[in-house]
């Protein structure tokens, strides 16, 4: 579970170069800098985000859900303002980018086989 769990750290610093490209306004200095990107993104993702969740709850329903895009975008580029060398330039490029991350991250962490499996004895 551990491995994995590095594993899945190095493969989203990853995908954030790869994001780079993708996503005009998203720029990251160096494969050390997304590393930090990715831990940072991690620690403001479970801490940070429940609460603003939290928060806009009542915005939360009306839209659906919708308005939790909105959200990922503004957690994205508040690490953008915490991380040194990876910069933002716009909500419109942390919308997109954030998109392309969680897509991504959530089909990762379905890859994840550690969790026990029910065997029906008989």
């Amino acid at each position: 579970m551990c491995l994995f769990a590095i594993l899945r750290w190095f493969i989203n610093a990853v995908l954030l170069m790869i994001i780079t490209y993708l996503v005009p306004g998203v720029e990251i200095t160096s494969f050390f800098t997304a590393l930090v990107v990715a831990l940072v993104l991690g620690l403001v993702n479970a801490v940070i985000r429940p609460l603003i969740i939290i928060l806009t709850l009542p915005i939360n329903i009306l839209t659906l859900g919708l308005f939790t895009l909105i959200i990922n975008a503004f957690m994205f580029w508040l690490v953008s303002d915490i991380v040194k060398g990876f910069t933002i330039t716009n909500f419109w490029s942390a919308f997109f980018a954030a998109l392309i991350y969680a897509l991504v991250s959530m089909f990762i962490s379905s890859m994840d086989r550690s969790e026990p499996t029910v065997k029906v004895i008989k």
